[in-house]
């Protein structure tokens, strides 16, 4: 994990490539042919490397070793975007792998912000989060509590909101809030029925209080959980054709973030972004390609003070307009 901090002086280019190496073979879980053939050495120098640093102690549960040219993506993507705080790990070829290594950079984030602190913390959905829970070591004051920042999808997984937020909870040891709706209903006044019910909107109230707010984001393709759900997929193509580059707890946003005019954002039964961006930490917590647009438009509205995400969307954050 490379956190955004001034840069260190004294590393030369081979305390660099000790350092991806260990990176790649501890966390990226590569192998070292696979390491090899990326960093183009020998695999006889990679295995020499991963003798060296057993050998030194620097691995532990992660590796103590910085890898600079993270650092220093991170610091120059808090500086233009006005962040608190970044932090972006090395680029993976595997998807799911990508996801496991940002979701637990977060979760090691969240561990320190949260630890021995009696607050509320709001969790969004996805595949990146439910990762960053196995990286969870905080343990805030009993007070504490967990609230899901959306409603949820109807059919179940690990990435629904509700499993997210359990998960959460459960490694925090402190109780857990719901919203239990689905997160779209079929038109506003269905949701303004729906929040006739006291209970889910003191949960919803919860959502706006809560200190702090770990989210994600997602693109606007066919195999999201997000866009299988029927009534985004019936209406796919409008939301697209009125300027929405990504979703961002649920609500459709356009590239300067702005939540684009159709009946999905006024039917969502989620915390709007610009509550999010109330929040003393707002944390994003999402990479790969595809989201660059999303991530940036999030970013220029300000929504969240606090990113993890790759090597790859870093630099391309930092490319063109802000």
């Amino acid at each position: 994990m490379c956190r955004s901090m001034p840069n260190e002086p004294g590393f030369m280019d081979e305390d660099l490539e000790r350092a991806r190496v260990a990176w790649l073979y501890f966390i990226g879980g590569q192998t070292q042919q696979e390491i090899a053939q990326r960093m183009n050495i020998t695999r006889l120098k990679v295995n020499k490397i991963i003798g060296q640093v057993r050998d030194s102690g620097a691995v532990q549960v992660s590796v103590s070793l910085p890898l600079t040219d993270c650092i220093e993506l991170a610091e120059e993507v808090s500086h233009r975007y006005g962040l608190a705080d970044a932090v972006v790990v090395p680029d993976l070829d595997d998807y799911i792998e990508q996801k496991r290594v940002i979701g637990e950079a977060a979760g090691t984030l969240a561990s320190e912000l949260i630890e021995d602190r009696d607050m509320g913390v709001g969790i969004g959905s996805g595949r990146t989060l439910s990762f960053a829970v196995r990286a969870l070591r905080a343990r805030p004051r009993s007070e504490s509590w967990v609230v899901g920042l959306t409603g949820g999808v109807t059919s179940g997984s690990s990435t629904n909101t509700f499993e997210v937020a359990t998960a959460f909870a459960r490694a925090l040891g402190i109780e857990c809030h719901y919203l239990t709706a689905p997160i779209y209903c079929a038109n506003p006044e269905s949701r303004d029925a729906v929040l006739l019910n006291d209970e889910l909107t003191d949960v919803l109230a919860r959502t706006e209080i809560a200190d702090v707010g770990i989210v994600s984001c997602g693109a606007l393709t066919q195999d999201t959980s997000l866009t299988q759900i029927r009534v985004v997929k019936d209406n796919l193509d409008t939301v697209l054709k009125r300027g929405a580059v990504g979703e961002f707890m649920g609500w459709f946003l356009d590239a300067q973030g702005r939540p684009i005019d159709h009946f999905l954002n006024e039917s969502i039964i989620a915390l709007p972004p610009e509550k999010l961006k109330l929040k003393p930490i707002s944390v994003l917590v999402s990479g790969g390609i595809r989201k660059i647009p999303i991530i940036r438009a999030i970013l220029r509205a300000g929504y969240v003070n606090r990113l993890v995400t790759n090597e790859g969307v870093a630099r391309a954050l930092l490319q063109g307009p802000r």
